[in-house]
């Protein structure tokens, strides 16, 4: 694809562990960012993580996830040699990602206040699980910890899922969903400071991150409302079941209900004008859930979901991983490409969650073996290191 794109010209060097770290790396390297991985010799404990690629094994597809478009390169930064090869990354670099621990900064090189003094104009970016500031900057998160931490996971299963298994304990979201809030929050912070164009320290905690996620959750505290997984609910749509699946509604706006009576066809009940008010809404939950239950019970859900769609009512279909991979909207916005990997074989991966121009992102090239020295990027952007 012929296709410019807007971070082209801009080196990072990625030191990380986790996936918070890797992830924020990644979305960078999506838009076009040299992204360059230090990793220690035994290579990132990244690329041990299941799942694998291969009925009996191979390579890690969280790593090849995280890493594509990526170089790597292994250091030893716990030597003088391996913090001066550092050094000499650092200093062709807009963008520094680590998530080392804030004892171990100044042992592997990483100290803010140096790395700041030596290159005034780089932007160092430390995504911890709970931040390098603060009483619990040293404390120890994985995925489990934050996403409860955060809140999110106190409120799993709600709705339908609840009601129908209320036995369950509160659950994890699958996959890493906190620690990927955290690189979508580590991203967008690094590209703020560097568009302000001076070098600076960004701070970002995994559990800030998740906690702006349930936003609304934490400004309920304000009135004395304690959310719990059993009372927490729409009022009315949120898990719909239809003839052949699942669909989520939600209408937050008069224009979305408005679509959602059009859809269904303005049934006699939906007359009421006291309806049009949203409290009066919210007070007859129960009833209009019935009835939007009672219709979706006999109709499918691609029908369902075209139809509220060109109404401007906000419903999707719940996906099978097979459905995600080709489904029509996936399809159309170019949201997944055929990867060829190093042994010979294709997957088909996202190349990133956003587009520019109207057009999807190229596919970004699959990992390089560790150890390839970092190519030079095309077009750098001019830095200057203080002696």
């Amino acid at each position: 694809m012929d296709m410019v794109l807007p971070l082209a010209g801009i080196r990072c060097i990625e030191c990380a562990t986790g996936v918070a770290a890797a992830y924020a790396g990644r979305l960078l390297a999506s838009m076009g960012a040299d992204v360059v991985m230090v990793e220690p010799e035994e290579g990132s404990p990244l690329r041990r993580e299941p799942p694998f690629l291969g009925p009996d094994g191979g390579e890690s597809a969280l790593f090849a996830y995280l890493s594509a478009g990526k170089q790597a390169i292994s250091i030893d930064l716990g030597t003088e040699a391996g913090q001066a090869e550092l050094a000499r990354l650092l200093g062709t670099a807009n963008i520094l990602i680590e998530d080392v621990a804030i004892a171990d900064k100044a042992a592997m090189g990483l100290d803010p206040e140096k790395v700041s003094a030596r290159w005034p104009a780089l932007v160092h970016l430390s995504l911890l699980p709970f931040g390098s500031h603060g009483p619990k900057a040293g404390w120890v998160g994985s995925e489990l910890t934050l996403i409860h931490s955060a809140g999110e996971g106190f409120l799993l299963p709600n709705g339908l899922s609840a009601a129908l298994f209320p036995e369950r304990p509160p659950l994890k979201i699958a996959g890493h969903f906190a620690e990927m809030q955290g690189g979508v929050a580590g991203a967008l912070s690094a590209l703020a400071a560097l568009w302000s164009g001076t070098g600076q320290y960004v701070d970002v905690s995994v559990q800030d991150a998740n906690l702006a996620v349930g936003a609304f959750t934490v400004q309920r505290y304000g009135d004395g409302s304690l959310e719990h997984r059993l009372s927490r609910s729409f009022r009315y749509g949120g898990v719909i079941e239809c003839r052949d699946g699942n669909v989520e509604l939600l209408t937050l706006e008069q224009r979305q209900w408005h679509g959602l009576l059009e859809l269904m066809g303005r049934p006699d009940w939906s007359q009421d004008p006291a309806l049009e008010d949203a409290v009066v809404r919210s007070q007859r939950g129960d009833f209009i859930n019935a009835q939007i239950r009672s219709w979706a019970a006999s109709r499918n859900v691609e029908d369902v979901v075209m139809a509220a769609q060109k109404l401007g009512v906000p419903m999707a279909r719940y996906n099978t991983p097979e459905q995600i991979l080709s489904g029509q909207h996936e399809t159309a916005r170019g949201l997944f490409a055929e990867m060829p990997m190093a042994d010979g074989r294709a997957c088909r991966m996202q190349t990133g969650p956003f587009r520019f121009d109207g057009r999807p992102l190229p596919a970004r090239p699959w990992p390089v073996p560790l150890d390839v020295e970092p190519q030079p990027v095309a077009t750098p952007l001019a830095r200057r290191e203080r002696a």
